[in-house]
């Protein structure tokens, strides 16, 4: 039987790289992202990849409707669901004293909300199956290390480590495991569009260079899998060695 995995916020970065190596590797991929857009470039991009196969649902994947909409979807293709990634996320920068409301909120409604009830969902159909499955969250070497201007999105992510620890009472007498990345530096659209991201991290990170999100996702297919069926409530840190000495870009 081919697994079945729906991965959140993968139109691009990260995301769509976990996408490409969970089809590569021959599971049926219902990919989402926020921007429809991204959502149909991303499909077409893995369109021709042989072993697996992927559908597109765009939408906001904190919003129960989309969520209800990702669970429909997955069971009316594939028949079933065997694995989860929780990549959809938000980064609003802002310093700590002047920090609003409003982006406080929306930050801890995609991070947290999003990642627990979209979990809720797919863990309740993975209990009626009742053959286990495999759940990913993506956190942030920020869950781990102060980064100036992140406090509510570090905060954010410190969260769903925990709620991962957290639901290995609940999940894993189902034979659900539920885990977490935390990439550090990477190289996706929205870093690279700094022009000097690639030589201030090369510098800072022991491995003398930020990751692809490649490196991301070979971690995230290996806990995902069942090579890794031994792990669960784990935080794996990918960051080329840049949490053991924490340097700051601001220094």
């Amino acid at each position: 039987m081919n697994k079945v995995a729906i991965i959140t916020g993968a139109g691009q970065g990260i995301g769509l790289a976990i996408a490409r190596k969970l089809v590569e590797n021959g599971i049926q991929v219902l990919l989402n992202d926020r921007e429809k857009s991204l959502t149909q470039e991303a499909v077409a991009s893995l369109s021709h990849l042989k072993k697996g196969s992927v559908i597109g649902c765009s939408g906001d994947a904190a919003d129960t409707d989309v969520i209800a909409e990702l669970v429909t979807l997955a069971i009316r293709n594939f028949g079933h669901i065997d694995q989860l990634v929780c990549n959809a996320g938000i980064t609003l920068f802002g310093n700590f004293l002047d920090y609003t409301q409003a982006d406080f909120m929306e930050v801890t409604r995609v991070n947290q909300a999003g990642t627990f009830f979209l979990t809720q969902a797919v863990a309740q159909v993975m209990k009626n199956q009742g053959q286990g499955g495999s759940i990913l969250f993506t956190s942030s070497v920020t869950a781990h290390q102060s980064h100036e201007n992140l406090a509510a999105y570090a905060m954010s992510k410190a969260a769903i480590e925990m709620l991962a620890k957290n639901l290995v009472l609940e999940l894993a007498p189902l034979g659900i495991r539920i885990n977490t990345i935390a990439p550090g530096a990477t190289l996706t659209e929205r870093t690279t569009a700094d022009p000097n991201y690639v030589d201030t991290w090369s510098k800072l990170t022991p491995l003398a260079r930020p990751a692809f999100p490649e490196d991301i996702a070979e971690a995230a297919s290996f806990l995902l899998s069942d090579a890794a069926r031994h792990i669960t409530g784990q935080t794996l840190i990918i960051d080329g060695g840049w949490t053991a000495i924490s340097p700051s870009p601001y220094v």
